[in-house]
């Protein structure tokens, strides 16, 4: 049976509060991991984000089945539980969030994934990166209609502006891996938000992969390099990198979401 290795890292960048949040829960067989990145106004981006993190942790663990339809519904009932919060008036604002949720079973060596909005899930194999979730971002919808190049990514003023979020009360946009991914010793997954990948570039994320001695130092390698290009009143950023490998598998192990910077 393969062996995970999980690290996390979430900064509050130059803002006053931390609107990200990350998770996971991990058994013998199965796990779970969770990045979702809120907004909304007046602090609650950063309960809209705890709510998805929360919601999808304390769902799977309790029945930790793994299937693509078992994706959608973890994602729907995110979003279900952010609109309640919504509609029971625990917020006046319209407060939403993205969703990038990564679920692993070990007895069967395989992967799936699913996301809403920018929060971007990579798969690192063989010195390369192997996929990396598409955007639901209306930047990525000009790039895919052939008005501009990847480029614009990074750069372009509407970058952040989504065309899929949890907490939207119409039907939402979600994106899951089909079929499982069979996954082998030496693949690592990287979960990170927009506030880290618009900053640490891919050629970026493998030379430091290489050059990194674990999991959390890789995570410290790419922070420090995202440091150097930010200016003052940067977005928050995170990260959770997920290592597979072999040998025993690890205890049962369940992290709550990250606790924002107040």
């Amino acid at each position: 049976m393969l062996k995970l290795e999980t690290a996390y890292l979430t900064d509050p960048g130059g803002r006053s509060r931390n609107e990200d949040a990350c998770g996971y829960w991990s058994s013998e067989t199965r796990g779970c991991w969770v990045v979702s990145d809120g907004a909304g106004g007046h602090g609650s981006g950063d309960m809209a984000s705890r709510l998805v993190v929360s919601r999808i942790l304390e769902a799977f663990s309790a029945d930790p089945a793994i299937s693509s339809d078992r994706a959608v519904e973890l994602l729907r009932g995110a979003n279900d539980a952010v609109i309640h919060a919504k509609r029971s008036g625990a917020t006046q604002d319209d407060m939403h969030a993205t969703a990038a949720m990564l679920l692993i079973d070990r007895e069967r060596d395989e992967a799936i994934w699913g996301h809403a909005g920018d929060t971007r899930i990579y798969l690192f194999r063989d010195g390369r990166v192997a996929y990396c979730t598409r955007d639901h971002s209306l930047v990525q919808n000009l790039i895919d209609a052939g008005y501009g190049t990847t480029e614009m990514i990074r750069s372009h003023p509407q970058r952040s502006l989504l065309t899929s979020a949890i907490g939207s009360a119409e039907a939402i946009e979600l994106s899951v891996a089909g079929t499982p991914l069979k996954i082998q010793s030496g693949d690592t997954f990287l979960m990170c938000t927009d506030g880290w990948w618009e900053y640490v570039e891919e050629t970026d994320m493998l030379c430091l992969l290489e050059l990194a001695s674990t999991p959390a130092h890789w995570l410290s390698l790419m922070s420090e390099a995202l440091r150097a290009k930010v200016s003052s009143g940067n977005d928050n950023f995170t990260a959770v990198c997920v290592v597979v490998g072999s040998g025993e598998p690890t205890t049962t192990i369940i992290m709550p979401d990250s606790t924002p910077a107040e």
